[in-house]
């Protein structure tokens, strides 16, 4: 069972999900582009990026599946709304295979959610993913982009993860913790995929010159410290148009697109690298690779 919230303004949502209505997802000869979304540090605003940016990659006519990998602490079926019967948890412990925890989302996505409070998830052992990763692979041959949102830190998953993408979003705040966080994340990233082609967005930011100047911070120190820098995609203004989306949960994208968020993520869902994240081998073939 499938449950929304929306009402108001928000009622048409519903109609949106596809209630009740399971599609057949066809497969495809290609794996899927996979994309890693990551912050490093928690409440930047990472998983609604991650969700509007699976809404809008779906509008434009992709197969999108999110894969919500927040160890336990989940919460884009919140943000868009969904409340799965199941999730990474369920698939891990054999309870169900990776169709089975999908559910269907707005714009055609779908979704496979983290579980919220899962202890298998929040330290999983090398055999434990390793077995998560091969139910999952399949999967790859059915969507056209696959993205993963993590939670924060750098957890063994998301190590194993970076090791295997070709593309790397990273989302933060103009505040010094967050760009600390951020930078440790994308060192981290290209000491273990120094191959990865990174990209940063600035969210929550007061103004343009905010933004601008948390940018030149990281970049600074980047290239101080590393020789090399992500690229700059984009920035994000504090907007109460995103908080009145998630009390709603519905995303703002859907909700609000005239919004400067929502415009901004608009801009963001351009970016060249979500078009060529491809890799040599599939995402899940590199990622269980990582693991031994």
């Amino acid at each position: 069972m499938i449950e929304t919230r929306g009402v108001g303004r928000f009622g048409a949502y519903r109609r949106l999900l596809g209630l009740g209505r399971r599609k057949e997802i066809p497969v495809s000869r290609e794996a899927a582009r996979s994309i890693v979304v990551g912050s490093g540090k928690g409440g930047t605003g990472k998983s609604v990026l991650a969700s509007n940016l699976a809404i809008l990659r779906s509008q434009r006519g992709e197969r999108v599946l999110l894969v919500d990998f927040d160890a336990g602490m989940a919460n884009a079926h919140l943000l868009l709304g969904l409340a799965p019967r199941h999730d990474l948890g369920h698939v891990m412990r054999g309870d169900v295979d990776a169709h089975g925890a999908l559910v269907p989302g707005p714009g055609g996505l779908q979704l496979l959610s983290g579980g919220v409070g899962r202890d298998v998830l929040a330290n999983p052992t090398r055999r434990e993913l390793d077995r998560l990763f091969e139910t999952l692979q399949p999967l790859e041959y059915e969507f056209d982009l696959i993205i993963f949102d993590h939670g924060a830190g750098l957890g063994y998953a998301l190590m194993t993860h970076l090791a295997a993408t070709s593309t790397l979003l990273i989302v933060t705040n103009p505040e010094v913790t967050a760009l600390s966080d951020a930078y440790a994340l994308y060192k981290r990233a290209h000491k273990v995929n120094p191959y990865v082609r990174s990209g940063l967005v600035l969210n929550r930011a007061l103004s343009q010159e905010s933004a601008e100047s948390g940018w030149e911070r990281f970049r600074g120190a980047a290239h101080r410290f590393l020789g090399h820098s992500p690229e700059w995609i984009d920035w994000i203004p504090t907007d109460p148009a995103v908080q009145e989306s998630v009390e709603a949960r519905v995303p703002i994208s859907l909700s609000n697109p005239d919004a400067e968020a929502a415009r901004s993520l608009a801009r963001i869902a351009e970016w060249g690298p979500l078009d060529h994240a491809k890799s040599a081998r599939p995402f899940f073939e590199r990622a269980r690779g990582a693991l031994r």
